[in-house]
């Protein structure tokens, strides 16, 4: 349990980390530290260095400025090795020095450390690196991103042929604008994301199920007047449904994880 606590604590704290990219390596240092302090407390120290191994490796599988060169596969290997570490290790009895004064009460009863360590990895996850992983989903699929914004040329006609035209624009404007191509759309989404993610995930483990579909529910709604202005493409459609499903898949399997853990 503690060695997937301390691999999702690193992966999603290193996302985190490369988004401030002037100062990047003074938070990497920084969590390698914060790391490696909790490793030493709780008698966890090869746990806590297979977090780092991995987080290292997730950095390089899948950037944040380009296309993950692997697509999707770092996603799902991380995903077993974190299932296969909570349910083939388990529970520690001793946790070393921070066991003797740790001390987490709960309504469900005590929370021990290592499904402390796990719940805050996978939540610290779910913030950053779960939008890697949409984003490499979408990119598998070649789904268009709709924050991007592309010009479209005017058709073309014998004059054109010979001399590069204009883009196209908005004839019945006094003034040339550019044509706003209709994939726009779905702002803010980096931010809705984790916060979706997070909510599925508590959620789920307070078993509030009704309020966890009526949510879901309320997105599709909330979504529908966009996505209803496809036309014939459906591209939003497919891009609505690709980005929510893979990320309301990464919030039940965390929440899977912490609820297997605090069962075993």
């Amino acid at each position: 349990m503690i060695v997937a606590g301390f691999i999702l604590l690193a992966v999603g704290a290193a996302d985190l980390v490369r988004q401030f990219a002037p100062r990047r390596w003074v938070g990497y240092l920084t969590t390698a530290v914060i790391l490696l302090l909790l490793g030493s407390v709780s008698d966890a120290l090869l746990p806590m260095l297979s977090g780092l191994v991995v987080g290292a490796l997730w950095v390089w599988c899948m950037p944040s400025e380009r296309p993950a060169p692997l697509g999707f596969w770092p996603a799902a290997l991380l995903g077993v090795l974190s299932v296969g570490a909570v349910v083939a290790l388990g529970a520690r009895a001793d946790t070393g020095l921070i066991g003797a004064v740790w001390s987490i009460r709960s309504p469900m009863g005590e929370v021990p450390f290592d499904l402390a360590m796990l719940t805050i990895g996978a939540g610290v996850f779910l913030l950053e690196s779960a939008n890697l992983v949409v984003r490499a989903a979408l990119d598998g699929e070649h789904t268009w991103r709709p924050a991007e914004l592309t010009r479209i040329p005017a058709p073309a006609t014998a004059e054109s042929e010979a001399e590069p035209g204009p883009i196209a624009t908005n004839e019945t404007s006094d003034e040339a604008e550019p044509v706003r191509d209709q994939r726009a759309g779905f702002k803010g989404g980096r931010l809705i994301g984790p916060l979706e993610r997070i909510l599925v995930m508590i959620l789920t483990l307070a078993a509030a199920y009704p309020i966890l579909a009526a949510m879901l529910a309320a997105k599709g709604i909330v979504r529908f007047p966009e996505i209803s202005r496809d036309g014939e493409t459906g591209a939003r459609a497919e891009y609505f449904l690709v980005g929510s499903l893979v990320s309301w898949v990464i919030g039940l399997g965390a929440a899977f994880l912490v609820w297997w853990a605090a069962h075993s």
